[in-house]
């Protein structure tokens, strides 16, 4: 969940603008960045909204368009440990299916009653 917290805010802030200073719990979201990812209005983030973001967010952090992250595009969003963990086929790349696994899974972790959604 961690991963998910830091992953998030980072896109956020790079992708959609500066997210308001605001005191959170580890792990958790602000509700800013819970706003911004509700594409729906539901006061809630389901697994659709978060992959298309986070499908989104891909793309913004490939800033070689080579359509893979390798360490440089992410050294200020994944520890070397994450990265290492994160490409799965250790070939010093991440892909776009290998980091979508990733924050898909840590959606699903952070999903505590499995009902498909973040509030």
């Amino acid at each position: 969940m961690k991963t998910l917290a830091l992953v998030t805010t980072f896109i956020l802030c790079q992708c959609v603008g500066a997210v308001a200073q605001q005191q959170q719990q580890p792990g958790s979201m602000y509700q800013g960045q819970m706003d911004r990812l509700d594409a729906n209005t539901s006061k809630t983030v389901d697994r659709s909204e978060y992959e298309t973001f986070m499908g989104t967010a891909f793309g913004s952090l490939d800033k070689n368009k080579d359509g893979s992250l390798q360490s440089d595009e992410t050294v200020q969003i994944l520890t070397v440990e994450q990265f290492t963990l994160t490409d799965a086929n250790h070939n010093g790349r991440i892909s776009r299916s290998e980091f979508m696994q990733r924050v898909m899974a840590d959606f699903a972790t952070a999903d505590h009653d499995r009902d498909g959604s973040l509030q």
